[in-house]
């Protein structure tokens, strides 16, 4: 945040999402881990971020990488200690850098003591109160509860002491490896109480907030409405009006809006946050809900994360979280990158620009021969010209500062993600946009993800790096006049400069065919969303006096007044 406005700091923040099993590796495991995060601070502070956001690094069997915690208070095995993190926080400090962590309050992991004393337990005992746990229907309880399915495909209910005939079946959201946990339970809800005050102790500043849409349930758990035979296995799960969007998740939240109040009640000079995710593109009902004074601060717009390169879905894309800061005050959360939907490059490499409909656009429809990489970077290196002038936070994803595509070429048993395993393969996951970072060409260290062990050995990457994977590295980009590394660290500097200096407001101008225009204060932003150059009209009253200040394509020559191709452009006036 800079000193030149009074807003909390999370409204004008540059985050920087961090993964970590695939950032890092210190000691040539082949996982990430806090001591590599440490090791390239340097990095990410050049790019101008205010905060970390960490993937979840809890203890967990990671079945789904973190995401199944089995314990909320420690630091898995694999990453470090508690200790390593305390100094990972101090250093990021040393950088005028923040740490956010992730939390994931719908569900926990089978290894979580709570749910070994479940499993040992009998029906309606307190330690299954805790959870969803419901007798079958059918003859002894072998058909589920109900009619519901999993985000990650297939029923969302796995059946427990089958040999025993115990007859009762445990809800999951997501895997069958993480049991849902049921928020109107009293030791659910101090178990939430006390991770906040544990984290905030250590200097924690807020919570990105994991899969909230499905927090909540109806109390009776009816079946589901029928859907059509055309919809998706994610859209099967959040389409469900007794699953997704409960009024009941509310209720939830507005307890841990609390606990922060509590918490900064008692620590005037903390300023905390929380972020919702949820994927309510062009829904801004339900953002508004989430981000009422008594719950989030923020929610993740991701509209244009999920926009193809279009003029009018462009438009439209920034107008429901401009509308809702107008309207409420609540700034949004923009972001074009994250860990469950395939990397922007590859996404706006598409010649006919078009996104899957599936909201992580991981379905096999999206191959590698469909993708133009040099135009997919260039749109993305537009696009987030676009987004880093808007009003609001914003959030990146790690190696997208490097142009980093998808990676398609993982084989079948070298898959980690659950999603992967759950629809046989119909869904290929999230791995693609998972796979380690190349920090170097040195393809001896998994280009420089990895440094070596004691005796000089190296353990291969957690997910197979493709071959070539050096020349996209750092190291390499770096080395590259204009490159995409050159046009997001000049970003972070413009935002500084240029952008969170302005209002939190922004309108659109029009500015002719194919051209998406901008005004937020004294800066006009336009994108060129064309395959050609286009000469600007100078005479338009939004660029009276106004001075060029960036361009997305820096090493194209153009006339005056002219905007590259797949280009953006800033100007200030």
């Amino acid at each position: 945040m800079t000193e030149q406005t009074s807003r909390p700091w999370w409204q004008d923040a540059l985050i920087y999402q961090l993964y970590i099993r695939s950032f890092a590796d210190s000691n040539g495991d082949g996982v990430g881990d806090i001591a590599g995060i440490r090791s390239r601070l340097g990095h990410i502070a050049s790019l101008g971020v205010d905060a970390i956001w960490l993937n979840p690094c809890y203890p967990s069997p990671q079945h789904d990488h973190g995401y199944d915690v089995a314990n909320y208070f420690d630091i898995h095995g694999e990453y470090g200690t508690l200790e390593d993190f305390d100094e990972m926080l101090a250093e990021a400090a040393e950088h005028n850098i923040k740490i956010l962590m992730d939390l994931v309050p719908g569900h926990c992991s089978i290894d979580h003591r709570w749910f070994i004393a479940a499993l040992a337990s009998p029906p309606g005992s307190p330690e299954r109160a805790r959870f969803y746990f419901r007798d079958g229907k059918g003859e002894n309880g072998s058909e589920p509860p109900n009619n519901w399915q999993s985000a990650f495909g297939g029923p969302a209910w796995t059946r427990i002491n089958e040999d025993e005939n115990d007859g009762q079946w445990y809800m999951h959201t997501f895997a069958r490896e993480q049991p849902d946990l049921d928020h109107t339970n009293a030791d659910v809800q101090q178990l939430f109480d006390d991770i906040f005050t544990f984290w905030f102790d250590r200097g924690v500043e807020g919570f990105r907030v994991d899969a909230v849409a499905g927090v909540g349930k109806h109390p009776d758990l009816p079946d589901q409405p029928p859907v059509g035979d055309d919809a998706g296995v994610l859209d099967v799960t959040w389409i469900n009006p007794y699953l997704a969007f409960r009024p009941e998740g509310h209720d939830i939240w507005r307890r841990f809006r609390t606990s922060v109040e509590n918490y900064v009640d008692a620590h005037p000079e903390r300023e905390l946050m929380m972020v919702a995710e949820a994927y309510a593109v062009r829904r801004p009902e339900i953002i508004k809900a989430f981000t009422e004074p008594d719950q989030f601060q923020q929610m993740f717009s991701f509209d244009l994360m999920m926009t193809p390169w279009e003029k009018t879905s462009i438009e439209r894309a920034m107008l429901d979280p401009i509308a809702i800061l107008r309207e409420t005050g609540v700034a949004p959360a923009w972001t074009l990158n994250n860990h469950d939907i395939q990397r922007v490059v590859t996404r706006l490499g598409r010649a006919d620009a078009h996104v899957p409909e599936s909201w992580t656009n991981n379905n096999l429809s999206l191959s590698r021969a469909d993708v133009d990489l040099e135009l997919g970077e260039r749109r993305a290196r537009a696009m987030a010209a676009l987004i880093f002038a808007l009003p609001g936070s914003l959030y990146l994803y790690q190696g997208e500062e490097i142009g980093l595509p998808e990676v398609f070429d993982i084989p079948d048993d070298r898959r980690e993600d659950p999603v992967f395993d759950r629809t046989n393969g119909e869904e290929i996951g999230r791995d693609g946009c998972r796979v380690p970072l190349p920090w170097t060409n040195d393809a001896a260290t998994s280009y420089g993800f990895s440094t070596p062990q004691a005796d000089g050995s190296v353990d291969g990457p957690w997910l197979p790096q493709p071959a070539g994977w050096g020349e996209r590295s750092l190291d390499s980009v770096e080395a590259i006049e204009n490159s995409t590394l050159d046009v997001y660290r000049t970003l972070g500097q413009m935002r500084s400069a240029h952008a969170v200096t302005q209002p939190q407001d922004a309108e659109p101008v029009e500015f002719g065919a194919g051209l998406v225009g901008v005004r937020r204060g004294s800066l006009v932003v336009i994108v060129n969303s064309t395959m050609a150059p286009i000469e600007l009209d100078m005479t338009h009253e939004a660029l009276g006096g106004a001075e060029l200040v960036f361009t997305s394509e820096p090493g194209v020559a153009t006339a005056p007044g002219t905007i590259p191709a797949n280009a953006t452009i800033w100007f200030t006036t």
